[in-house]
């Protein structure tokens, strides 16, 4: 028989057919309900079915097609039976109305002979009612199955926040599929395990399935699977070369496999890469090289070499909502910007990344600021920026704001002098940041005391108050456009 091409659709149970009441099925013949799962339903009044059945379905027919010379010494119900199962199907559904009364007796007999489940379809069922009726069980297998897997995922990206990361995620792993999770290293060592442990015979199996998507060291290998599965000792086992490419190996073993357990642990393997493949590579490590030369007093641009080709931006970066980005999260925008220099902080994540990779679109589900491009010794007036193109999009609703970087009307006095005149005339609110931030915030929105209120996360009457503290120890007009001008003018070189 065929492998049936089954949807990608969770399984019914017959038996969850069977139990519903309002259908009144009935099994006449073939094996147990519970070892029997319905994919899909199909009518048809062909005698030979064959051509248009994929495998798996519930096939539903009223016995229009069987012809009246066939009775108990012929072969016909045979024949059509042994079709039915050569095409795969799942199940035969016999409605007793209209054309019969019952069931024929020879029908029976040939799906006992051939081990088809025949279902008996009551006068009060119609046959869309099955149908109908399939396709509600499934929606909520679907549904089981998506709550499963979301729980799964969440759960899993807490696991990998925690400060023993891997273990946490393998723990979590082995618990959700209720089975055993073990971590092999590029040798084929057991690194790290978690839950139930199969017996010897399962292990070693596991083992050998590993090296089936550990990918090959030499010229010219074939390329490595990126899973493989296999059944042991009443044990599910399946295998996932994690996507680092340093040859670590996810292996799972269950005495079951339910709907969305593949997507669970291939989620697990995702995490797992990213946990094990930057303190393996050597990108990872010069990175690490970097942080420490840094901590050690180096000057930024002393190190910029070990992260890669300048200059840089700074990305600033907040989820759209309420929500805090977890680290999974951040890794993710991360992998989106082509950077691993990531640092979430609080309800904002910072990117480091190459000038050339700077983002020319916006990011669904984020609202970035970007800086100009700078070398590493201007770092830090990058990120404040970035911070200010943030605050600024977020002020005006914006996914993607970049810091401006034209030439103004201000690069026509030289620096030196722009800055004196900036501290004498801002003298009176420097003292005081908030109001310093304010101010700037504030002009750069248009005097808008809402979008400022957003931008700095405080209330608009905490904006207002401050403006009005601004005026007050400047003593000029803020409604006035020339003050306005001349303030934004100084507050760029304060």
């Amino acid at each position: 028989m065929p492998d049936p091409a089954v949807p990608p659709t969770p399984p019914v149970p017959l038996t969850a057919l069977l139990a519903r009441e309002d259908l009144g099925l009935r099994q006449l013949a073939g094996p147990p309900a519970e070892d029997v799962v319905l994919h899909w339903v199909h009518t048809s009044e062909m005698a030979d079915p064959y051509p248009y059945l994929l495998g798996g379905e519930l096939l539903l027919s009223a016995g229009v097609h069987i012809p009246e010379a066939a009775g108990p010494g012929s072969s016909y119900f045979d024949d059509y039976v042994s079709r039915i199962v050569a095409a795969g199907g799942a199940a035969l559904g016999f409605g007793v109305a209209p054309v019969h009364d019952t069931v024929p007796q020879a029908l029976v007999t040939a799906c006992t002979a051939h081990g088809l489940p025949l279902l008996e379809v009551p006068p009060r069922t119609t046959f869309s009612g099955v149908a109908r009726a399939v396709w509600q069980l499934m929606a909520r297998a679907r549904l089981a199955e998506l709550r499963h897997v979301t729980e799964a995922q969440q759960s899993l990206a807490t696991a990998a926040s925690r400060p023993d990361p891997v273990p946490s995620v393998l723990r979590q792993l082995a618990q959700r599929l209720g089975g055993w999770a073990v971590l092999y290293g590029p040798e084929g060592t057991e690194i790290a395990g978690a839950g139930r442990e199969p017996g010897a015979e399962a292990r070693g199996a596991l083992t050998r399935l590993g090296e089936v998507v550990r990918p090959g060291d030499g010229p010219g290998e074939r390329p490595a699977p990126a899973s493989a599965t296999d059944s042991v000792a009443g044990l599910h086992l399946a295998a996932y070369g994690l996507g680092a490419g340093h040859g670590f190996v996810l292996g799972v073993a269950a005495s079951q496999r339910t709907p969305g357990d593949h997507t669970v642990a291939s989620v697990a393997a995702v995490l797992l890469s990213l946990l094990t493949g930057e303190q393996q590579s050597g990108t990872g490590a010069a990175r690490s090289s970097a942080l420490v030369r840094m901590l050690l007093g180096v000057p930024p641009e002393e190190v910029a070499s070990l992260l890669g080709d300048g200059p840089w931006v700074v990305v600033r970066a907040r989820p759209d909502g309420d929500g805090t980005p977890d680290p999974v999260a951040a890794s993710a925008l991360g992998a989106a910007l082509g950077s691993a220099l990531v640092d979430p902080a609080g309800d904002v994540v910072r990117v480091l990344v190459p000038a050339d990779r700077a983002p020319a679109d916006p990011l669904p589900g984020w609202t970035l600021g970007v800086s100009t491009a700078v070398e590493p010794e201007d770092w830090p007036t990058a990120d404040t920026q970035a911070a200010r193109a943030l605050a600024r999009a977020r002020a005006t609703r914006a996914p993607l704001l970049r810091h401006g970087a034209r030439p103004t009307l201000a690069d026509l006095v030289p620096p030196g002098e722009a800055a004196a005149h900036a501290r004498a005339l801002l003298a009176p609110v420097t003292a005081h940041p908030a109001l310093t931030e304010t101010l700037r915030t504030w002009l750069s929105l248009h005097g808008s005391w809402d979008r400022t209120a957003v931008a700095l996360s405080v209330h608009r009457n905490t904006v207002r108050q401050r403006i009005a503290r601004c005026a007050a120890l400047l003593a000029t007009d803020l409604d006035d456009p020339d003050v306005r001008m001349e303030l934004w003018f100084a507050l760029r070189h304060v």
